[in-house]
């Protein structure tokens, strides 16, 4: 039972985390628009992908992960 506890705990902090990055996010000015960002747009059409944005938050979360991991 104390796994499923400690399992609970980092979903937890996982969503916490995650509600933060949402709430703070847009307060960032940077968090969205660096280079290699996808941005079409056209009349009529607008097409949006964070891909460097996106990059920087995996690599974020995979040493976060790493280090919770190590502990």
């Amino acid at each position: 039972m104390t796994e499923m506890g400690k399992v609970l705990v980092l979903v937890g902090l996982i969503i916490a985390t995650l509600g933060l990055v949402f709430w703070i996010g847009p307060k960032i000015p940077w968090l969205g628009r660096l280079p290699g960002d996808i941005s079409i747009e056209r009349p009529n059409f607008r097409f949006y992908f964070p891909l460097t944005t996106c990059i920087i938050l995996s690599v974020a979360a995979t040493i976060l992960l790493w280090i919770i991991k190590k502990r």
